[in-house]
């Protein structure tokens, strides 16, 4: 399994990814899961992967040189699309669906036939000089969706330990240095609760309009940072914790009382003998 995340906001983007891959509790593995396509001065792009390795690998491999061909009005070939030519993100996510579906004509009949599923999807993200920045959730059969400044964030993989604090902190006013601290809570929660997401992490946070990134960052178990990250959210939960007041049961007062009958509902009720129904 893995997790990685894509965050959009105002300020840029945020891109973090796990490196486990796992087929069995003795055969885990590294893995990188993120790439980076950067042409300084024209475009970045980042690419982050989930599901069948070799899927996502050969995916990967294809969208470097993978075209889109389409026909002009007059009926001519026009000049093919490619990543690198690409005059929108919008192109270049077309281009990585033809790649999906270039690998599924290929592969999906024989994993078909070894009882595996074409399982695969991707998050696509970057800026392309001349128009701002986008983040697509792309899947197995190629199409995609778009971030919104309503859903600023998507997941792949084992994305609900960490969705939580997404969704509490993140809007798309938030600065980086904020959504990367968040994206690595929300990893960090992620690998407290399921073991096929580890270390190391890859990080990058990309800033609005620049067209290059030089924050590119590989997170192990001895980065300081992470470390500090890991310590202080699970110490801070924990006295978050303490802090809420316990359930009174009995008849004592308490600020926020449990036991109130509920304004529109009955309590539970409770089956005595056989003879009784439900309804």
């Amino acid at each position: 399994m893995t997790y990685c995340v894509g965050i959009k906001l105002n300020a840029g983007l945020v891109f973090l990814s796990d490196s486990r891959t796992n087929a069995g509790v003795d055969h885990i593995s590294t893995f990188r899961k993120m790439i980076v396509y950067e042409q300084p001065g024209d475009r970045v792009m980042v690419l982050l992967s989930a599901g069948n390795l070799s899927i996502s690998q050969s995916v990967r491999e294809i969208l470097q040189i993978e075209e889109l061909r389409e026909r002009r009005d007059d009926g001519e070939d026009g000049q093919p699309i490619t990543i690198w030519n690409a005059k929108s993100m919008f192109d270049a996510a077309r281009v990585l669906g033809s790649a999906v579906r270039h690998v599924y004509d290929r592969d999906a009949e024989a994993l078909k036939h070894a009882g595996l599923e074409f399982n695969v999807s991707f998050i696509f993200g970057g800026q392309v000089k001349g128009e701002g920045m986008r983040l697509f959730l792309v899947y197995a059969a190629g199409n995609f969706i778009e971030a919104t400044t309503e859903t600023p964030y998507f997941q792949v993989g084992e994305s609900k330990y960490g969705k939580p604090v997404l969704d509490r902190v993140l809007t798309p006013d938030t600065p980086l240095d904020e959504a990367a601290k968040c994206a690595l809570v929300s990893m960090d929660s992620t690998m407290k609760s399921n073991l096929s997401v580890g270390l190391p992490l890859d990080l990058v946070v990309y800033e609005a309009n620049r067209l290059q990134t030089d924050k590119v960052v590989c997170i192990d178990a001895d980065n300081p940072y992470y470390r500090m990250v890991h310590n202080s959210w699970g110490q801070k939960l924990r006295e978050v914790f303490d802090s809420i007041e316990d359930p009174v049961w009995d008849d004592t007062y308490a600020e926020h009382p449990l036991k109130m009958p509920a304004t529109r509902h009955s309590p539970l009720r409770k089956i005595s003998t056989p003879e009784e129904k439900l309804i």
